[in-house]
């Protein structure tokens, strides 16, 4: 009669493993079915969860019914599959040692309130309590993930899981082909922009006159310290003062009108060098000469005259 106590014990205690056993290897089945994630009813998940489990367990509390409009589970639950899909892909042995699984608020309204939940998406993860996978007491602790810290991205979910897991869950992010579209997309309307610009101004584009005008142009707002006014933020002139005095000072009215001298300057060497000599007549010819000439020098003085008044004691002058 006091071998029964204990025969009884040993018989429930093999019950129980059966039970386990057979809890373990319905899991492994769902879990396989499913993508890496076993969708859970409140049988399923009180199972999961058992207090003898030699598994763990990363269980997601969701709301994907439309009439709950929950923006984050829609976001967070491709994620949450992503990393299933990643551990599915490790060797059975450890593998079948943790699990993924789903539970949806309208499976399952009494785990909601059992846990005390009153928002979505939560993410519970359940360490193995017993078994050759069960980890140091300090670390045999339930814990619901942090979203605020690691955010709803696959690969945040993936590295902080993977210190629990039995092995590091190998997830690796897809490959992101928008920038590559993008730049493709650029450089193909790019190219495409530039055939039809090169058919239609490829002449005017190729002009060397059209080139030659940039390039005095360029060159005269350059020279003329147009940088130096917009750099230092000088204002276009003062009252009564058009030319300010120090090299250290410029108004802007000066950048235009030293603009001015060298395009008029570089203008009368361009008629004497170029128009001059196609003069038929040498008596105009003559006239033309002695008239471009004149403009220079008048142009040389007010230049001159100017550099004067930037600096007072410069004694050189032409005309003025």
């Amino acid at each position: 009669m006091q071998l029964l106590p204990g025969l009884l014990l040993t018989l429930l205690a093999c019950l129980g493993s059966v039970v386990a056993q057979a809890s373990h290897a319905e899991l492994v089945r769902l879990a396989a079915s499913n993508g890496g994630v076993i969708k859970l009813t409140p049988t399923l998940f009180n199972a999961l969860t058992a207090p003898n489990r030699e598994w763990s367990a990363a269980i997601q509390l969701t709301a994907l019914s439309p009439q709950f409009r929950c923006s984050p589970c829609t976001e967070f639950n491709p994620s949450f599959k992503a990393v299933a899909k990643a551990w599915s892909k490790v060797p059975a042995e450890q593998r079948d040692q943790h699990f993924f699984a789903t539970l949806d608020f309208l499976e399952g309204q009494d785990i909601f309130k059992r846990l005390g939940l009153s928002s979505a998406p939560v993410l519970q993860f359940y360490p193995a309590l017993e078994g050759p996978h069960v980890k140091p007491k300090s670390q045999r602790l339930e814990f619901s993930y942090d979203f605020n810290r690691h955010g709803f991205a696959a690969d945040g979910l993936a590295h902080d899981l993977s210190s629990h897991t039995p092995v590091p869950i190998p997830f690796t992010p897809p490959f992101n082909w928008q920038p590559w579209f993008f730049g493709a997309t650029f450089l193909l309307l790019s190219a495409i922009a530039g055939r039809f610009a090169w058919m239609y101004l490829g002449e005017i584009i190729m002009n060397r006159w059209l080139w030659a005008v940039l390039t005095v142009v360029l060159s005269l707002v350059m020279t003329s310290g147009y940088m130096f006014v917009q750099i230092r933020g000088m204002p276009y002139s003062q009252r009564g003062s058009m030319i300010a005095g120090g090299f250290q000072n410029q108004y802007g009215i000066e950048t235009n009108l030293v603009a001015a001298l060298y395009g008029l300057l570089g203008s009368a060497y361009l008629a004497l060098i170029l128009l001059v000599p196609r003069i038929p007549s040498p008596t105009r010819q003559r006239a033309s000469i002695y008239l471009w000439t004149g403009i220079v020098f008048v142009l040389f003085s007010i230049l001159l005259s100017f550099f004067r008044i930037k600096n007072g004691g410069y004694p050189f002058k032409l005309l003025l």
